[in-house]
C-alpha cells in the first residue's frame, strides 16, 4: 500500500511540476513540505519544530529531526532554491548555516575527470561544498568547472550528471551553497 502511495505522490507531483509554469497553479504549503521532507530523506513523524513562511514568491521551510536541523527556501513551483543543514537536533539562531559537507579523500577514478584540470585549494572547497549539497561527490560527476565572480566574491560551479548540468552558486567567505539550478 505504501509503495501505491508513493507511486501516486510522485506521479502526481511530477504532473503538477510539468503543468506549474503554463497553467498557474501554485503548489500548497502541505506540498512545501513534502518537497522538503522528501529532500531532507524524513517522514512526517521524524519532523518537529515544522515552520513554513512565505516570502515574495517562495515559502521558507525549516524543521528539525534526530540527524539536525533543516531550512529551505523554495519557489511557490516546487523547486527547491536554496537548502541549508545543520547537524544535530539543535537549533541554534543564525541567518545562515554552512552546509555540512562529508570528508572525503579525492580521488582520480573516472575519466570524466581530466587529468590536466586542476583547481586551488579554495575553488576545490567550493566544489566539495556544492557536490556535497547534491548529495554528490567528485567522482559521480564530470564536466566539472569551478570560476570566481570577484564582483560578488562567489564561485560558480558546474558539473554532470546523467547528462544533467547542475550549475550551484557559492558563497567565497563561508563555502555555503547560495542556489543550485538544475538544467
Amino acid at each position: 500500500m505504501v509503495k501505491r502511495n508513493s507511486l501516486i505522490f510522485l506521479t502526481a507531483f511530477g504532473l503538477l511540476l510539468t503543468g506549474c509554469s503554463n497553467s498557474g497553479l501554485e503548489i500548497t504549503k502541505d506540498d512545501i513540505l513534502e518537497v522538503a521532507r522528501d529532500d531532507a530523506n524524513a517522514t512526517k513523524s521524524e519532523c518537529e519544530n515544522v515552520s513554513i513562511k512565505e516570502q515574495k514568491g517562495s515559502y521558507m521551510v525549516s524543521f528539525n529531526t534526530n540527524g539536525g536541523s533543516y531550512e529551505y527556501k523554495i519557489g511557490k513551483d516546487g523547486i527547491i532554491k536554496e537548502r541549508s543543514f545543520k547537524r544535530g537536533a539543535k537549533e541554534e539562531t543564525t541567518e545562515t548555516e554552512k552546509v555540512e559537507e562529508p570528508v572525503k579523500e579525492e580521488t582520480t577514478k573516472k575519466e570524466e575527470k581530466s587529468s590536466s584540470t586542476s583547481f586551488d585549494d579554495n575553488q576545490q572547497q567550493a566544489i566539495n561544498s556544492a557536490l556535497a549539497n547534491s548529495g554528490l561527490v567528485q567522482d559521480d560527476v564530470s564536466n566539472i568547472t569551478c570560476s570566481l565572480d570577484s564582483n560578488t566574491n562567489q564561485y560558480t560551479v558546474t558539473f554532470v550528471l546523467n547528462g544533467v548540468t547542475t550549475t550551484a552558486v557559492v558563497d567565497a567567505a563561508t563555502f555555503t551553497v547560495i542556489s543550485t539550478i538544475l538544467g
